[in-house]
């Protein structure tokens, strides 16, 4: 039964461990994304007219481009199959976003670590037997 539980603690914390490292590697979800686009200043554009979701629909789906245009450069995110929006950004959004996104991953791996820290603080004992009082 000792042996099933240690097992057991091991899998989930390789799974957390698993899970923290590929969540920097995985695209975040886009209720997320989206809010971190525009708290970091971009604009929401819905696409409301047949011409504009067909605009929307030739850009590359839920990822940043990069885009020229008259007034200067601007960073685009279309979301077709979600909000039928596109988030729209300047060079100083951009940058904003970034900020943003290198935080919460620094804060999405303290809470990995705290719960990875939490888990072996529970299986203190598993390894060296039963905790007996008096013996430190």
């Amino acid at each position: 039964m000792v042996e099933f539980e240690m097992l057991r603690k091991t899998v989930v914390a390789v799974a957390l461990a698993a899970s923290a490292a590929l969540g920097g590697c995985a695209s975040i979800g886009a209720p997320e994304k989206e809010g971190q686009l525009a708290a970091a200043g971009f604009v929401r554009l819905q696409a409301d007219t047949p011409q504009k979701a067909a605009k929307l629909q030739a850009l590359p789906q839920n990822t940043i481009t990069y885009a020229q245009r008259k007034n200067g450069s601007v960073y685009i995110y279309a979301d077709a199959a979600g909000c039928n929006c596109a988030y729209v950004g300047n060079a100083a959004a951009y940058q904003q976003y970034q900020q943003l996104r290198a935080a919460n991953n620094i804060a999405q791996m303290q809470e990995t670590t705290a719960l990875l820290n939490a888990e072996a603080a529970n299986d203190w004992g598993g390894a060296w037997g039963p905790l007996v009082p008096g013996w430190y």
